[in-house]
């Protein structure tokens, strides 16, 4: 499975009114694209609500879990404007560069050598320091901590919670990513933003991906590279991890991950 994340409204996101970057290419390149869900089912064979219903569903969630994680003796959360117009970011850092982002942020905090390449398809939660960074109770980051949900709240903190297919998740907010961010960066490429929104365009997966028969197209698949550069990944996912959060900021929308 894949790894896109998506910045933009849960109605737009639920009434399947997106198309990923895979989807967005094999349209431009008259290629079909079916998504299929890990039971092997097209994507779309799900029951269809409409907009309005999943509007009205997902607002309804918002409320609820804005009221519950309000602050005692603090105003309540002003709710994120839910709509299937208001614009979105997607992009695809796939899970061996989202792996590698995570790499140098753990090798950075217990200041230990970033190794140069990293394995295809590595299981990038069993690295000892990844795991190290994620149990440490000194350092919560979302990132390390399973976060897939990001509220388009200023606070920090994390959370576990339904989302509204009341399927459990970590739920973290806006404002604790971008300390994350910040935090990354400061500790590893100190790179203005132009350098940080320009990685997702120039680093990467070494080769531009491939297409199979029935236009399936990924990054990742080439069978050339088992080894890829570790940098260069870490930069690709957070750059696109930096676009999401700008992105986020300015319409006021939530961050999720995908796959």
């Amino acid at each position: 499975m894949g790894l896109d994340i998506y910045a933009g409204t849960l109605t737009r996101y639920y009434s399947h009114n997106w198309k990923t970057v895979v989807q967005q290419w094999a349209e431009e390149n008259g290629y079909t694209f079916n998504r299929i869900t890990p039971d092997g089912e097209p994507a779309d064979n799900e029951e269809e609500l409409s907009p309005a219903e999943v509007q009205a569903a997902v607002e309804d969630w918002r409320d609820q879990i804005l009221t519950a994680i309000s602050q005692p003796n603090q105003p309540p959360y002003t709710p994120w404007p839910e709509d299937n117009e208001r614009p979105y970011y997607t992009d695809k850092p796939d899970w061996d560069a989202f792996g590698a982002m995570l790499l140098v942020a753990a090798c950075h905090t217990y200041e230990e050598p970033v190794p140069p390449t990293m394995e295809k398809d590595w299981d990038f939660g069993e690295h000892p320091l990844i795991a190290r960074l994620a149990s440490d109770d000194e350092r919560v980051w979302s990132l390390f901590r399973g976060a897939t949900w990001w509220l388009p709240l200023s606070d920090s903190f994390l959370f576990q919670g339904p989302v509204p297919t009341d399927d459990q998740t970590m739920i973290a907010t806006l404002g604790g990513l971008r300390k994350e961010l910040e935090k990354l960066n400061q500790l590893a490429w100190q790179a203005d933003e132009d350098t940080i929104l320009g990685w997702a365009d120039t680093e990467g997966y070494p080769v531009d991906g491939t297409v199979d028969s029935d236009g399936q197209y990924s990054k990742a698949d080439s069978p050339e590279h088992i080894q890829y550069d570790t940098q260069s990944l870490a930069k690709f996912a957070f750059s696109m991890f930096w676009r999401a959060m700008r992105f986020a900021e300015e319409q006021q929308v939530p961050i999720l991950l995908d796959y």
